[in-house]
């Protein structure tokens, strides 16, 4: 790796796979470009040094805070993730978590295959005292301008009640930090606000939320996620990846519902461009792209999961959730207060 001298040097050290999205690593490199124009962070990119130098040097990124680390194979979306992560050790992925775990990096961005780099962050940087079972949070933006989050949203398709009582730990704290958020409040995701609803994971859960030290307000329902009641919601990786999904579908086929009817009853020219405007505005609310990633809250180190589908805007705000997250001591936090919950298990 070549250094980078001057002001950056107290910069957080982000390590990016370059190998992971659908437009690897065009999206990566821009990505990473912008970061480091903004000030964002020092990006180690590791992919194939031939080609991540060639696309640095179109960009004339010659005096950015961004260096290669060259690896030779990449996880594709088709690949097992367990296999994935025995076959391919040069993987741009397990290189990448290799910096963090050996301190040459602060954190790792990802846009791959979901479950290698799960797989890979759980299994190279391991999992912090007191947690169980790391959780993928996902960032939905809510009816009041702001956002709410939701966990585990695919890391664990199978949770315990104690499993849950961890995710409430960490997403508030995640909250806190990243939101700045005094006193989020946390609710439980089931089929009714009543106590006696929900399924045994659900009933059991809630009596153990009650006793945490958290503003938790009871059981939320599906509706919750976007009316801005609640800031984060807590259930299982199987429940909240199938609402992620749905989420995801339900902005693609709304927006397209929109474009068609600005389309067909604007007549001027001048309320077809307010329409396009206003179109914008709405999309760019539930753009995925404009949170970057969905942190893996539970490991040692910072693993952002990006979208496959991430344009360079994403993979510049990963990189910039991923330094506010390492700024923010969250790993150090959840330690702390999973400590003082009584939440360490012998």
């Amino acid at each position: 790796m070549g250094g980078v001298a001057g002001c950056f040097e107290t910069m957080w050290r982000i390590a990016v796979d370059a190998m992971g999205t659908d437009l690897a690593p065009q999206a990566e490199v821009e990505g990473a470009v912008l970061a480091a124009r903004a000030g964002l962070a020092r990006v180690l990119l590791v992919g194939p040094e031939p080609e991540l130098k060639r696309r640095l040097a179109q960009l004339g990124a010659a005096r950015l805070p961004v260096e290669i680390v060259h690896a030779s194979e990449a996880v594709t979306m088709e690949d097992h993730a367990a296999k994935a992560f025995r076959r391919k050790r040069d993987s741009s992925m397990r290189v990448a978590s290799r910096l963090v775990r050996d301190g040459l990096a602060d954190g790792i961005v990802s846009a791959g295959n979901t479950g290698a780099v799960m797989t890979t962050a759980k299994i190279v940087l391991g999992s912090l005292e007191g947690v169980d079972r790391p959780a993928l949070a996902a960032v939905f933006p809510n009816s009041r301008g702001a956002a709410t989050v939701l966990l585990d949203v695919g890391a664990n398709v199978d949770s315990k009640p104690q499993h849950l009582e961890q995710f409430a730990v960490m997403g508030e704290i995640y909250y806190r930090v990243i939101f700045g958020a005094a006193r989020p409040r946390v609710g439980l995701l089931s089929i009714g606000s009543e106590e006696h609803k929900g399924n045994d994971l659900t009933r059991e859960a809630l009596g153990l939320l009650r006793k945490l030290p958290l503003n938790f307000v009871g059981n939320v329902e599906g509706r919750d996620l976007y009316n801005g009641r609640v800031d984060v919601i807590v259930c299982d990786g199987f429940i909240g990846n199938v609402a992620l999904k749905i989420s995801e579908g339900m902005v693609e086929a709304i927006s397209g519902l929109l474009k068609q009817a600005f389309a067909s009853s604007v007549s001027s020219k001048a309320g077809y461009l307010l329409s396009r405007k206003a179109l914008r505005g709405f999309k760019k609310r539930l753009d995925y792209s404009e949170y970057g990633g969905a942190p893996l809250l539970g490991v040692k180190g910072v693993a952002m999961i990006a979208h496959g589908g991430s344009n360079a805007n994403a993979i510049k705000n990963a990189i910039r959730v991923a330094a506010e997250f390492v700024e923010g001591g969250i790993n150090e936090k959840i330690e702390r207060e999973l400590a003082s919950a009584s939440l360490v298990r012998a």
